[in-house]
């Protein structure tokens, strides 16, 4: 029996990757003064129907309830922030800073970076619109890089505006109704054959790929990178009219994260949304966020070897002679437990030599031996790194112990 297809089981050491990238995550949000969120994994369809456009509709994992309700299991995170914030919107202290790490699942093609199921780091800035949130976000992608240890020679941010495309449009009499499927076509301008793209931009074709190729001035543009300028991240960022992100709601600023050497997909994206809220039918709310998957930042890190988790070292392991418990150890052993340390021990009976070589391949900073001597308020403990043996009364165990942390 396999997991199914673009799904994952995670053994400790998969785990422990997971907890650690995911603390990475946390502690540099909280630098940021951002706070953590939750919501539901199953949320009704008809959220995202309104919300997502209709490719995310046909990446959706959704089915009956036992309501007869049509519901989804969440294939992205911004929906659900939005319908939370607008029915809630006027308790808190604008702008909000929130983020989460949900799992999302999308029903699509399992491949490299891709999978069906994954985590992904969601932070957004809401009730505020001016464009100095927008640079806040980036900034905090950019650390978030760089706290594990990749440099502006790893990856870039590659910076769009959804407005600039918008009046390119409007210009061009283009009508609404035929946007996104204009910004589509955009969005897959890397990954299908340029006659196909053509085919499918019309008569902009050749305007649009004479913008996406020549050096671009808009004003919005100098604003965002001269306030990343300020923070000395100016390298991390580069203009780039190709992105645009796929889903329907971006509104304003996008952006892309990718490695350099092209060898990845997109490590991070996001962008403004300032519509999304109000088609909840509530306020006029102002928002931006960006998304972080774990897969691919994931696949990152390890080639490159910048995060190696390691498993917390066993405390104490408990020696009984010839494997014969008794109720002093098995009490002693309730205590150390009690009193924060790492307690191990045979469960069957076990000649000594055998014990050490478990506590050994444990890695255990002490062996403690429960000898007869506990009667008298005494054990014996050995340093399993600089291999000394000594005594030690019961009472004075914990505090030994917490002293050699």
């Amino acid at each position: 029996m396999q997991p199914l297809p673009g799904f994952r089981d995670f053994y400790p050491p998969d785990f422990a990757f997971r907890q650690l990238l995911f603390s990475r995550w946390r502690e540099i949000c909280r630098r940021f003064n951002f706070v953590e969120y939750d919501g539901p994994v199953l949320e009704s369809l008809e959220l995202y129907q309104k919300k997502s456009g209709e490719e995310i509709l046909n990446q959706i994992y959704h089915f009956l309830d036992k309501g007869n309700r049509i519901v989804a299991l969440r294939p992205e995170m911004t929906p659900t922030l939005a319908r939370m914030i607008e029915a809630h919107y006027k308790e808190y202290k604008k702008p909000i800073k929130w983020f989460s790490i949900p799992q999302l699942f999308r029903y699509e093609r399992a491949q490299k970076g891709r999978l069906r199921e994954h985590f992904q780091l969601n932070c957004d800035i809401i009730g505020e619109a001016d464009l100095e949130a927008d640079i806040e976000l980036m900034n905090l992608a950019i650390d978030i890089l760089r706290s594990f240890g990749l440099g502006k020679e790893d990856f870039i941010v590659r910076i769009s505006d959804r407005q600039f495309w918008s009046e390119f449009l409007t210009k061009k009499g283009v009508a609404i109704e035929e946007w996104y499927q204009f910004f589509q076509a955009i969005d897959k301008i890397e990954r299908d054959p340029k006659e196909e793209i053509e085919r499918r931009l019309g008569g902009l074709a050749k305007e649009v790929f004479e913008l996406i190729e020549k050096p671009c001035y808009w004003e919005r543009f100098d604003v965002v990178l001269e306030g990343l300028r300020h923070r000395k991240l100016e390298e991390y960022a580069r203009i780039d009219l190709r992105i645009v992100r796929g889903l329907a709601y971006y509104t304003g600023i996008v952006y892309e994260i990718f490695d350099k050497a092209g060898k990845f997909r997109a490590i991070a994206g996001g962008g403004r949304y300032d519509d999304l809220l109000k088609l909840f039918g509530g306020e006029d709310i102002p928002a931006a966020g960006f998304g972080m998957g774990d897969v691919v930042l994931g696949e990152i890190l390890k080639e490159k070897r910048l995060l190696e988790p390691s498993f917390p070292r066993l405390d104490v392991y408990v020696v009984f002679p010839e494997g014969k418990k008794n109720a002093l150890g098995l009490l002693l052993i309730e205590q150390l437990r009690s009193s924060g340390f790492s307690v191990e021990f045979s469960f069957h009976p076990l000649k000594m030599k055998k014990q050490l070589a478990q506590a050994q391949s444990l890695n255990a900073r002490f062996a403690l031996f429960v000898t007869e001597k506990i009667a008298e308020g005494f054990v014996e403990l050995k340093n399993m790194d600089e291999r000394k043996q000594f005594v030690i009364p019961v009472e004075q165990l914990v505090g030994f112990l917490e002293k050699k942390e």
